[in-house]
């Protein structure tokens, strides 16, 4: 397996949940890191964090739905770390309900956020990637991405296109010697998944599970990848 020493990696959401738990599991791999969030009161505690690890980091706040504001970010964080080797597209917002009781706007928002979100971000970060000839870029999307459920016709949608547009990223990317994975997990403990009051978190899929298998397949050596990863819960009720 490759070291992961000395690389650089932008996550998404980077402040808490799931990007939180791979910020710090990359930390303890050597990898400098380069975290967006939406605000940049959020941060508090992974710099603290971050900081009691000697890590080198840089936090930029941007609301990844608007373009200008993510090419000013990663423009801030590359001028200060140098070309991004992996990316990681986390962060993302959910929405549930009846179809007809959820409105446009919340519509237009996950996929502002869940997928124009995502390919601004990819698009600030992959020509670097193209020059050097190498990357890594993992794309979160959902077990929603692979099924519609009652009440997910919003959010499944914008997972659904998520894989879409990882699949043929993919494609498109491997001459570079650029990996696109793309996860799929179930029910992961976050700020989300604790209001489901009719199950139990700590049966959850953890967030440090999630961040201990990405650094697992970003140390397989580059002539390899895994392209799709399910993840579940094992029993979440």
């Amino acid at each position: 397996m490759q070291s992961l020493e000395g690389k650089k990696a932008l996550i998404t959401g980077g402040s808490r949940g799931i990007g939180r738990a791979t910020a710090l599991e990359l930390a303890k791999e050597g990898v400098k890191l380069g975290l967006i969030a939406r605000s940049e009161d959020s941060f508090t505690q992974i710099r603290s964090e971050l900081n009691e690890m000697g890590a080198t980091y840089v936090t930029a706040a941007a609301d990844i739905s608007q373009e200008i504001e993510v090419q000013q970010a990663v423009k801030d964080i590359t001028e200060q770390l140098g070309t991004i080797d992996i990316l990681i597209n986390n962060a993302g917002v959910g929405a549930y309900g009846p179809f007809m009781d959820i409105p446009t706007e919340t519509w237009e928002n996950l996929m502002n956020v869940n997928v124009l979100g995502m390919v601004h971000v990819t698009k600030a970060v992959l020509p670097g990637m193209i020059d050097q000839k190498q990357g890594d870029i993992i794309n979160i999307s959902s077990m929603s991405g692979l099924k519609g459920t009652k009440g997910s016709s919003a959010y499944s949608a914008s997972k659904f296109a998520v894989i879409g547009m990882s699949e043929a990223l993919m494609q498109e990317v491997r001459p570079h010697n650029i990996r696109v994975n793309v996860f799929t997990p179930s029910l992961v403990e976050t700020d989300l998944t604790r209001e489901d009051g009719e199950r139990n978190p700590e049966k959850f899929t953890q967030p440090e599970d999630l961040a201990e298998y990405m650094t697992s397949i970003l140390k397989l050596e580059q002539r390899s990848f895994i392209k799709t990863s399910a993840i579940w819960a094992t029993n979440p009720f």
